[in-house]
Formats: structure tokens, C-alpha cells, sequence
């Protein structure tokens, strides 16, 4: 099992950009998938960005795609989720989340979740 615990959130204007960072402790960590997923009060848990245990693969949600990067260090156990451009309607809480490889965009098929960050982007 592998804890997650995230941070970076905060509150920005509209156009801006915010650094997420997930820190994973834990032995298994590098055979793990990793993404972030957000969720906005009401609304489901979205998948925004996924990496592969290798770091070579990423997958991206339609509605950040150009916009994020994802990335993991696998000496620091550490994902990075860089945001550009940022709009009011990503305000929600965002989650770091850990697979099976490969990439799980479905919520439900992550194993272990970090407690979440908040991000407010006002307009």
C-alpha cells in the first residue's frame, strides 16, 4: 500500500498557474500508476492527468489537455502536476491517486487516495 499526501493548492486568479506536488511513502511506490483527479462540490470525480509507473506514459483529461503536465520523480517519490491557464470552473479539490499500472482514468479503479487540496481560481 502506498499513503499519499498532497500540496500546492490555493487560491489564484483566472490565467494563472499552480504546482501541485504528491508525496508517496511507501516501498511499492514505483510500481504504482499515478494521476490526479479533481472533484467540485456537486459534481463527480474527474480524471485530469495520469503517468505511467515508468514515468513514460501520460494520459490527460479533454478538458486540461494542453494545459497540464504531469510528471513523477521516482527518487523523491514525488508526481508533479504543473496547471497553466487556470479558469474559474476548476475550483474543486484535487486528489492524488495511485493504480495498478496501467493508468486508471475511472476513479473507482485507484487504490489509495491522499486526503486532497484545495484549489480556488477566482475570475
Amino acid at each position: 500500500q502506498v499513503q499519499l499526501v498532497e500540496s500546492g493548492g490555493g487560491l489564484v486568479q483566472a490565467g494563472d498557474s499552480l504546482k501541485l506536488s504528491c508525496a508517496a511513502s511507501g516501498r511499492t511506490f514505483n510500481n504504482y500508476a499515478m494521476s490526479w483527479f479533481r472533484q467540485a462540490p456537486g459534481k463527480e470525480r474527474e480524471f485530469v492527468a495520469g503517468i505511467s509507473w515508468t514515468g513514460g506514459t501520460a494520459e490527460y483529461g479533454d478538458s486540461v489537455r494542453g494545459r497540464v503536465i504531469i510528471s513523477r520523480d521516482k527518487i523523491a517519490n514525488v508526481v508533479i502536476l504543473d496547471m497553466n491557464s487556470l479558469k474559474p470552473e476548476e475550483t474543486a479539490v484535487y486528489y492524488c491517486a495511485a493504480a495498478s499500472s496501467p493508468i486508471q482514468t475511472m476513479a473507482y479503479r485507484n487504490r489509495s487516495w491522499g486526503q486532497g487540496t484545495q484549489v480556488t481560481v477566482s475570475s
